[in-house]
């Protein structure tokens, strides 16, 4: 039986839809307090209130985890509204397609500084919290593109999940002094509004591909990251949870 996350304050960025709103539903469901963070504050209010209706506690902030000054801001209203952090989940990302022959400067920094600057930036702002945390967890959302396989159109997003994964490494290095654990999930392919939108035909034939001939659920992921966040989960440490269905097995 699992320690209860019932009493943690988990923050939870790009947390109003997709696989970051799956993680901030989950967190909640098991008792945490979560703050969902998204640039649209609208829509972070959304999941928030889907949260509350279910019977869980969440908070809705706004906040840019590209820019220093407006991350900062983000986690100090955070702190002053819940009174600290126990667990992050930098999940922001974005994942824009471009071919590397017509991808521009501003292309390749964007997502960049968005999906690998933006988890510094989080972490950075949230550790002097994490630190005063009974058991600080940080869980990063990379993904199996990069880090394991490639997709024709995201070399910028592949590039900035692998990059998450080194900073993963040597942050777990530096925070272990402090009990603070820093893990990934490394989703597959993952049911989510974007994919949804892309038609039946196409779910099917992405499905097939996958050993267990479905795909992904958010809660999927999101489990696997409570299971990181948990008290249960505290000698594990710069590792990588890769949760596909067994996509990246075959060889063919």
């Amino acid at each position: 039986m699992f320690t209860s996350m019932k009493g943690k304050k988990v923050v939870v960025t790009g947390g109003s839809k997709g696989i970051g709103k799956g993680i901030a539903q989950v967190f909640a469901s098991q008792g945490a307090t979560v703050a969902v963070v998204a640039r649209n504050l609208a829509a972070a209010k959304d999941c928030v209130a889907e949260i509350k209706e279910a019977g869980g506690e969440a908070y809705a902030f706004s906040g840019d985890v590209s820019n220093r000054q407006s991350i900062e801001n983000t986690v100090s209203s955070i702190v002053n509204n819940l009174g600290g952090i126990d667990v992050l989940c930098a999940n922001a990302g974005i994942f824009p397609s471009k071919s590397i022959e017509d991808m521009t400067d501003d292309d390749w920094d964007t997502v960049l500084d968005t999906n690998a600057k933006g988890t510094f930036l989080t972490l950075q702002a949230c550790l002097p919290h994490l630190k005063q945390a009974e058991y600080g967890r940080v869980v990063i959302t990379s993904s199996i593109t990069g880090p394991v396989t490639g997709y024709a159109g995201w070399s910028h997003y592949a590039a900035s999940k692998a990059a998450q994964l080194g900073f993963m490494r040597t942050a777990a290095l530096e925070l272990a002094d402090h009990q603070i654990t820093v893990n990934a999930v490394m989703p597959g392919n993952v049911l989510t509004e974007g994919l949804a939108g892309l038609g039946e035909d196409y779910l099917k034939d992405m499905a097939a591909s996958i050993p267990l001939k479905k795909l992904g659920t958010v809660e999927d992921i999101a489990y696997a990251a409570v299971f990181l966040a948990s008290k249960e989960a505290g000698f594990i440490t710069g590792q990588t949870l890769i949760v596909d269905g067994g996509q990246i097995l075959p060889e063919d």
